[in-house]
């Protein structure tokens, strides 16, 4: 008994057939990215006070909480005359680029706050321009481009 099981031991070995497949770099880039999310980042935009955070959703209420307040400081700095209240609010995409620059990608301003504030374009350009270093959104360990949807709240009377 024990000699059979020595002696079909190695045709158990020999008959297991192993294959194996070389797979080529471009392949696992295209499998790779084909499973990869693209419409969401590792690691969002961040000013400096904004580094620390680790978790995805408070870093980006972070960037965006920063994004807003410099906003709002700025058109507060403004002083527009006005001949009928405006109560709006406006959509501003913010795109950041991998480079980290900042800029309007497009603004979503009804027709009567562009009446009452025929500036509110430029404004809101200036107040990007003046936004302090950004460190680029990053997938992969890449730096992405990103574009955020902002609501901006506009009150004057």
């Amino acid at each position: 008994m024990k000699r059979t099981l020595l002696l079909l031991l190695p045709i158990f070995l020999f008959a297991c057939n192993f294959e194996t497949k070389k797979i080529s770099s471009e392949e696992v880039l295209e499998l790779e990215s084909q499973t990869l999310n693209w419409k969401e980042v590792d690691q969002y935009p961040a000013f400096e006070d904004c580094q620390d955070e680790t978790e995805l959703t408070a870093a980006r209420d972070c960037f965006e909480r920063e994004v807003a307040e410099n906003v709002y400081a700025y058109l507060a700095k403004q002083e527009p005359v006005v001949t009928e209240a405006i109560n709006d609010t406006l959509l501003l995409y913010l795109k950041i680029s991998k480079e980290g620059r900042p800029e309007i990608d497009s603004v979503e301003i009804d027709s009567t706050t562009t009446k009452q504030l025929p500036e509110i374009r430029s404004w809101l350009t200036q107040s990007i321009d003046s936004l302090p270093k950004i460190y680029p959104a990053s997938k992969r360990g890449v730096p992405v481009s990103t574009v955020f949807k902002m609501p901006i709240l506009i009150k004057a009377e």
